[in-house]
Order: C-alpha cells, then structure tokens, then sequence
C-alpha cells in the first residue's frame, strides 16, 4: 500500500497534479497558478510510491468548524483501482481540525462508489442548496 500522508505538495508534485486537473471534466484548462493557490488554502493529502513518488492527491476546503468540501480528489490512472483515492479521504475525515463538522460535501460525476463507504450520500434536499457556476471559466471546453 502506498505511504499516505496530511501534507502540501512540492512544487514537483503540483505539476504532477495540475497535469491531471487540467484534463478533468471539472477543471478543464485550469491554470497552474489556479491550483497552486488552491492547494496553499486548501488541507492536502498525498499518496507515494515506495519511492516516494506522488501518485495520489486530495485537498478539503474548510472553516475547520462547521463545514469541509472534499475536492480534486485524483490518482493517477496506472494506480487506480487499489484503494488509493479512499485512503485520501480517510486521511482527511481523521485530520484533527476537521473533527465534529456540521456538513462534508463533494461533486462526482462518476465516482459515487468511492466515496458512498466513507459515508458520502446523496443530498436529501438538493434544493435548498444553490450554486454559481462559471461554464467555461479557464477557457477550455467541459466535458
């Protein structure tokens, strides 16, 4: 099993990561200057290799108080399959400041599987939430 730990990404590892994210179907064409911000206000946990390689990668936004939201939870594809993205999570649903939260939440598009074990589920009353939502805010198209 991969070494998984609370901590912030080398800048190495941030060009590993903005690699993935720009070609997600959530960020597409999203800037590295973007995800390097957003990994400095963000708590971060990483998945290496035995040879200390990322591979893995998840971050929480939270007040560290009432509210978490789960995000840019990525492996990469050559070690998908293996539990990897779960012990990410895990990592952070035990991370001290984000004990007795009121709420967790996250967006999938195809990955309720993942996250329904660690206790994620539909939101019951999804129209009390709402939402600003740019289309296409880096420039590249969705999908």
């Amino acid at each position: 099993m991969p070494h998984i730990a609370i901590e912030q990404p080398s800048p190495a590892d941030i060009d590993i990561i903005h690699a993935v994210l720009r070609e997600a179907y959530w960020s597409p064409g999203i800037p590295r200057e973007t995800v390097e911000r957003a990994i400095n206000h963000s708590i971060c946990a990483v998945a290496r290799d035995e040879q200390g390689a990322l591979i893995g990668f998840a971050r929480v936004v939270s007040d560290r108080a009432t509210f978490a939201w789960l995000c840019d939870v990525v492996v990469l594809p050559q070690h998908q399959g293996q539990g990897i993205a779960r012990a990410l999570v895990r990592a952070l649903q035990s991370h001290p400041e984000l004990h007795g939260l009121r709420r967790w939440l996250l967006g999938t598009k195809d990955a309720h599987g993942v996250y329904a074990p660690l206790g994620f589920t539909s939101i019951e009353e999804p129209h009390r939430l709402m939402h600003i939502r740019s289309a296409n805010p880096y420039g590249a198209p969705a999908s």
